[in-house]
């Protein structure tokens, strides 16, 4: 697509987006009485105005009928997880039943490691990538651990090539190969959080599989972001949180997904818990655990009714736009803001380290500022930009990271213009 850099051309993409009417579905925060451009949807999404109504339906019933909530009602809270099934698998390429809202997404990594990483004396090393978000870092090391192995040795991480921003996928593939015979686990995220590298998780999965590994994935920045096609994938296990591009609320439930070929396997070792057990004999309280089938299988806990209903208000605004429409407009706003950066600035004003080819990415464009980013991040800040700041972890030299995730629901064609040119007023 020929873009142009002119206000009168942004305003003109605006008028013609099929989503525009979608922001006002959502609260957008002020600054100095303003809307501010808010570009941080990758992590935490703005609120959807049907949140508070949803909730309230909850704390009335509650209200109303206490306990008798759990068997009553619109939605009876016993079977308060079900109600999100059929938007989260169709978000996330998957059958209903291999999805399940429930627990924090550290949690549910835990819990599917218990089961999908079983390491031996001879297979016991996990390939994920280098500078992994913390969450991951630390579960997988304390996986290693706690199975009596060295992370040193048992995790492998991956880094881009020297003088490269991320990882190709021949070089993953070739990893998966090489270790082969020692490999458990291969386990990456969906989107690398701080390059915005969108992996090619078809590839991974189908070369893990060759070597005779269970493949998982972490879609924390995928999930509501980028195309997902996690059942004919064929990918083992796969957690995210909800509250980024999902936008269910700060430290809302997450999600899991377990494929069929494993959800159904009762002998299948896991922590098991209350909610995971048999829904039909629940309540008999007896001995011996016999598991849901798919994923609800690995509940532990009954729902979080309250953020799970957020959950729910943000899934109806998302099913009512279509997914379909929302990465089309991605593809289309991310490409204009690369196009504006591009066109603005120098090599030695700013890298961007995101993958240019749209299908190895999502919404976001992470921006290595040259020279004094942090002042130019304040400067930004001052204008009324939400963004995020990362301090760099990947190459030396660089100044820090401006991550800017233009999420199609809220964001305009418009705003990446007025961002650019602010960009541009803060470096000089």
């Amino acid at each position: 697509m020929q873009y142009i850099n002119s206000l009168a051309y942004a305003q003109s993409l605006d008028k013609k987006d099929p989503l525009k009417s979608f922001r006002d579905e959502f609260y957008i925060p002020k600054h100095k009485g303003q809307d501010t451009l808010y570009f941080t949807g990758n992590s935490l999404g703005l609120q959807p105005k049907g949140t508070a109504k949803i909730i309230n339906e909850e704390l009335e019933l509650w209200k109303e009928r206490g306990v008798e909530g759990h068997f009553e009602g619109e939605r009876p809270w016993f079977h308060y997880h079900k109600f999100a099934k059929e938007s989260l698998a169709k978000i996330v390429g998957a059958k209903p039943e291999e999805v399940v809202p429930m627990n924090s997404l550290t949690t549910n990594l835990h819990l599917l490691m218990v089961s999908f990483y079983r390491p031996t004396a001879k297979r016991f090393k996990i390939i994920t990538e280098a500078g992994a978000f913390p969450s991951d870092q630390y579960a997988l090391e304390s996986q290693v651990k706690f199975h009596g192995f060295n992370p040193d040795e048992a995790i492998i991480e991956l880094a881009p090539r020297e003088g490269e921003t991320t990882i190709r996928t021949e070089d993953i593939v070739e990893a998966i190969e090489h270790n082969a015979s020692q490999l458990a686990l291969v386990m990456f995220s969906g989107v690398q959080y701080f390059t915005g590298q969108l992996f090619d998780i078809e590839t991974i999965t189908a070369a893990g599989h060759t070597a005779g590994a269970v493949v998982g994935f972490d879609l924390a920045h995928a999930a509501g972001n980028a195309p997902l096609a996690l059942h004919n994938h064929q990918v083992d296990f796969a957690v995210w949180c909800h509250y980024k591009y999902l936008n269910s609320g700060p430290g809302s439930v997450a999600g899991a997904f377990v494929h069929s070929k494993h959800a159904n396997n009762p002998n299948l070792p896991r922590f098991a818990g209350w909610w995971g057990h048999n829904e039909e004999e629940r309540f008999l309280m007896k001995k011996g655990f016999r598991p849901m089938a798919g994923a609800d299988g690995w509940q532990l806990s009954n729902a979080n009714v309250l953020t799970t209903a957020a959950l729910l208000a943000s899934l109806e605004v998302i099913d009512k736009a279509g997914f379909e429409k929302m990465r089309s407009k991605s593809v289309l706003l991310t490409g204009y803001l690369e196009f504006l950066l591009n066109d603005t600035f120098s090599s030695h004003e700013i890298l961007i380290l995101t993958p240019n080819d749209p299908s190895q990415r999502g919404a976001q464009l992470s921006i290595s500022l040259i020279n004094n980013g942090r002042k130019v991040f304040d400067a930004l800040a001052a204008q009324g930009v939400v963004a995020d700041w990362r301090e760099p972890n990947l190459n030396e030299g660089q100044a820090g990271v401006i991550r800017i995730a233009p999420t199609p629901l809220y964001n305009r064609f418009e705003d990446v213009f007025t961002f650019v040119k602010l960009l541009r007023k803060a470096i000089g």
